[in-house]
């Protein structure tokens, strides 16, 4: 949001931009600098009003939850003050130490608290309700749409459809240099650097014969999926999708195979353990009748997607 203006937005929206993503992450000037964030909160504010200037009538503010040093109090501050901007959609993201980024070298050397899971359940737990009464509806882990359209049913205007797809494990095309896409089968991504991948482009000689879409001169890897994959995939994926879940109808018309002849036994060790169930069709309430037509993760899977997830990894 600090490297914006009024007129670059004015000509995105003209060239056909019709949606605007910022990342936020907070509102507090410690937790920014920490983050080497370049912005100030006043930057996002800013942001804001040239974008709603400009025309753009959808916008995502993205937040991030979970850092060292980040209180409760600090996190409400920050949820507060966004949701006074109005955005039609807020992402929420907790802090993941990777290996060889500084965050996941500076908790090793000890210059840094490790995050406090706990801590951070809380937080989650308390957006959830705090967006739900602003009228948010939550429709991925880490996603809300404000409900001024059919949420529940994933089609709101205001739920991002790149997420919606992805999370379906649908095909989505990947466009540029360091990009990925899956399409016609294929899990792919384009080399890194920018020079080299305008190059390979220019120089390169398309025909049917030469380049199988959707690869192009400049993929450097793909990969099919075997059926299992497949599978394991839309589970992993589907599973994120909080109201939606996995349809049954859905995985049969694309399998040719039942989801319970699959993982029936994982699926039934997950539901004892309270973290997966079994929701209606048409109204996204859970199913005491077990009838069974869509399996979503609880509130309490939710807080350990990650760890349902892993269940549905080939073996």
């Amino acid at each position: 949001p600090g490297t914006v203006s009024l007129q670059y937005l004015q000509e995105l929206r003209q060239i056909g931009f019709n949606r605007i993503s910022y990342g936020v992450q907070s509102a507090n000037p410690t937790e920014l600098r920490l983050l080497e964030r370049i912005h100030t909160y006043s930057d996002v504010v800013d942001a804001v009003r040239w974008s709603r200037r400009a025309g753009f009538e959808n916008l995502n503010l993205d937040l991030m939850y979970g850092l060292p040093e980040q209180t409760l109090a600090s996190w409400q501050h920050t949820v507060n003050l966004v949701l006074g901007l109005h955005p039609e959609h807020i992402s929420a993201y907790a802090l993941t130490l990777e290996h060889g980024t500084p965050f996941g070298r500076w908790t090793r050397k000890g210059l840094l608290p490790l995050p406090n899971a706990d801590l951070a359940a809380e937080m989650y737990e308390w957006l959830d309700e705090r967006l739900f009464l602003n009228g948010y509806a939550q429709y991925e882990i880490s996603n809300w749409a404000h409900a001024d359209a059919t949420v529940q049913t994933q089609n709101s205007g205001f739920a991002c459809r790149h997420n919606l797809q992805y999370w379906r494990n649908l095909p989505y095309l990947g466009l540029g240099a360091g990009a990925h896409g899956y399409a016609n089968g294929l899990r792919y991504s384009n080399i890194l650097r920018i020079k080299t991948y305008i190059d390979r482009l220019k120089t390169a000689e398309f025909s049917p014969t030469t380049q199988k879409w959707p690869l192009s001169p400049a993929a450097i890897n793909h990969h099919r999926n075997t059926p299992r994959e497949e599978m394991d995939e839309t589970m992993m994926t589907g599973l994120r999708l909080t109201a939606e879940g996995v349809s049954r109808e859905t995985f049969r018309q694309r399998f040719g195979v039942e989801l319970t002849d699959i993982y029936g036994e994982k699926i039934e060790s997950l539901i004892r353990l309270g973290l997966l169930e079994w929701a209606t069709e048409s109204s996204f309430l859970p199913d005491p009748h077990q009838n069974q037509s869509r399996l979503r993760l609880t509130r309490r899977g939710r807080l350990l997607g990650n760890q349902v997830f892993m269940q549905f990894i080939g073996e």
